[in-house]
């Protein structure tokens, strides 16, 4: 029989990196045409976005040309981006919402 003198090495475990997914940004892009109510309207109903958030986006855009909406994975950001799109293209007007990574 033994007498205790075994030894005990440990099993090297190695477990796989999992990084985390690429972030992608919804570019609200401005045009002179689309209302500034229905952009609201838009940010509200695909967004779930406040009244007074979805104006203060609107007006960046507005402003600026162009305004982050909002940064999540690229399923959602494209299926979002083309929710809002499709939804202005419905009503007639030529708002446009892009997805781009972000860096």
């Amino acid at each position: 029989m033994s007498n205790g003198d075994t030894t005990l090495t440990p099993k090297t475990v190695t477990e796989p990196k999992l990084e985390r997914p690429k972030l992608y940004k919804i570019i609200l892009v401005n045009d002179d045409y689309t209302p500034r109510e229905f952009v609201t309207l838009v940010l509200k109903a695909v967004f779930r976005m406040a009244e007074e958030t979805s104006y203060r986006v609107m007006m960046t855009a507005h402003k600026m040309g162009t305004a982050v909406v909002v940064v999540c994975a690229r399923d959602i950001a494209e299926t979002k981006a083309k929710e809002a799109t499709d939804l202005a293209k419905e009503a007639g007007f030529p708002l446009l919402f892009q997805t781009e990574p972000e860096e």
